[in-house]
């Protein structure tokens, strides 16, 4: 990644000073971090521990000839080329289940502690640690509460590991369409009256669903009003579940969105490694109230789970927990004041155009440490922007769509990387300022309004397939998973009748560099299909 034009911090500082007509920034300290922080309207500080961090640091400590896996033996073993990443103390603390670190399938000591220690910090009745992302989350949440053939209702462009739910579950989709905005290319949120009218159609026809699965906050932050929804679902005796993937850090300060279960949510799902500072690939389910049958949860989670799970990655989640729950109300004082600052500086910026609140009538809840923005002004795609800023600032955006770049604010944000981003969007600003207007390609509008499920996915998983050329697949039933990543929102999944809007659509990403996944040939010249 070259770094040959990145702007320093002194003179990132007097680029953001220029603005005179707001109070000074706060002061800045010599690696870049907040020296004071504007204080949280209200204080609670919570006595943490961390049960499982403790365990794993003296099971390390142990003077003992080990004779277990894994075969590194707390490092002597393990390969020089990665040690020389990493050092050897990562290793030392990779143990299995041993006696004294518990048992993640059937917990009655550190690990139950941290877990529910983790309920409190998080408002649940009861919190599971998750080792397989909230993939396995989605997964356990969907088969614990949808029977094979029951349906679940849900946004057409949730996560594909609601997808993967379906299939192992065997439960039948009835799809909601979001709200979409065009210019930004941009599904939203989901309505309560979208979701009554959803359940009360199945109920016309003598079905009750399984469960109601909702995405909020979405990638881009857009968060559905799911105090209302939750209302909703539990007037039809109906669990709510959330995909809570990119809102761990929600509630834990009163400048943002109600979290999924301050809301009413029966279950939500939540990537820890995203927002919050656990490992990657570490997430939480999880549960509220009575309406889900919690050992049908365990059971399922232990179907999905390795029997050998990291305790780097448990400890991690309860690293975290302890983390947040010190200070809940005023730990994203600093990430909440920077990301403030970013939006008001980059809405100076000329050309550049930014998502907020406006964008969504139905949705005016955004996360704020969400940052997304837009070129088209510029005459740019995303994919170019992206790629200058990349390589000329060293700038790395977390999403890359079709319209714009979302950039993530965390714990770990520090002044001096906003002030590389501002100086790098002015920079890319002025680079393109006389550039022709010619409006960037973008895919066609509205992907989820043709949806047609000719077969329910676990069905069109496993029947016979062929391939066949992608001039050849329209109007063929798709025999595979296919989408863009990140976000991991699948524009084609098993089952579904293949349209030329969802053709179109994947054929233009492709070109404007979007990687395709999922599908068995990623150049899309082929298609899977069911042979029927």
């Amino acid at each position: 990644m070259s770094s040959s034009t990145t702007v320093s911090a002194s003179q990132g500082r007097s680029n953001l000073a220029q603005d005179t007509g707001r109070k000074e920034l706060l002061p800045v300290s010599g690696n870049g971090t907040l020296v004071k922080a504007e204080k949280c309207a209200s204080t609670t500080t919570t006595t943490t521990t961390t049960p499982l961090v403790s365990a794993l640091k003296a099971s390390a400590e142990q003077k003992v000839a080990r004779f277990h896996f894994p075969g590194h033996n707390s490092g002597r073993g393990a390969p020089s080329s990665l040690t020389r990443l990493i050092g050897t103390e990562p290793f030392a603390h990779d143990l299995p289940e041993l006696p004294e670190l518990d048992s993640l399938f059937a917990p009655s000591g550190p690990i139950l502690e941290a877990q529910k220690q983790a309920a409190k910090v998080f408002g649940a009745s009861q919190t599971w640690f998750l080792v397989g992302g909230t993939t396995c989350g989605v997964q356990a949440a969907i088969m614990a509460t949808c029977s094979p053939g029951q349906y679940v209702i849900l946004p057409r462009n949730a996560h594909m590991s609601a997808t993967s739910a379906m299939v192992l579950s065997g439960a039948v989709p009835k799809y909601i369409v979001p709200e979409y905005d065009s210019t930004w290319d941009i599904p939203g949120g989901v309505t309560p009256d979208q979701v009554e009218k959803t359940i009360e159609e199945l109920v016309v026809a003598g079905q009750k669903p399984g469960a109601i699965f909702i995405t909020s906050p979405t990638y881009h932050g857009i968060c559905s009003n799911l105090t209302a929804i939750s209302r909703v679902c539990h007037s039809f005796g109906v669990p709510l579940i959330v995909d809570e993937a990119h809102g761990a850090h929600l509630g834990f300060h009163p400048e943002m969105p109600s979290s999924a279960l301050q809301q009413g949510a029966d279950l939500a799902v939540q990537s820890t490694h995203k927002v919050l500072c656990s490992l990657t690939q570490s997430s939480m389910l999880h549960v509220s109230g009575d309406m889900v049958d919690r050992d049908r949860v365990s059971q399922c989670l232990q179907t999905l789970e390795s029997s050998s799970p990291s305790y780097l990655l448990l400890a991690s989640l309860d690293a975290a927990t302890a983390q947040i729950g010190e200070n809940p109300l005023t730990v994203f004082n600093s990430a909440l004041f920077l990301a403030g600052e970013a939006k008001r500086l980059i809405k100076r910026i000329p050309g550049i155009t930014m998502l907020d609140s406006l964008s969504f009538v139905n949705f005016r809840d955004i996360d704020p440490l969400r940052l997304t923005v837009g070129f088209w002004q510029l005459g740019l795609s995303s994919f170019e922007a992206d790629d200058y800023l990349d390589r000329n600032h060293g700038i790395v955006a977390e999403l890359v769509g079709t319209s714009s770049l979302t950039l993530a604010i965390n714990l770990g944000t520090q002044m001096v990387d906003v002030q590389r981003l501002v100086s790098g969007l002015e920079a890319l600003s002025a680079a393109h300022s006389s550039r022709i207007l010619a409006k960037p390609e973008r895919a066609a509008c509205g992907i989820f309004t043709e949806v047609n499920m000719s077969m329910n996915p676990r069905d069109a998983f496993f029947a016979n397939k062929q391939r066949v050329g992608i001039g050849e697949s329209l109007g063929k039933v798709c025999g595979e998973l296919i989408c863009p990543y990140p976000p991991g929102i699948p524009v084609l999944i098993p089952g579904e009748t293949i349209s030329k809007t969802a053709l179109d659509y994947l054929l233009v990403v492709k070109r404007n560099g979007a990687v395709i996944t999922g599908a068995s040939d990623p150049s899309l010249s082929s298609i899977v299909i069911c042979d029927l």
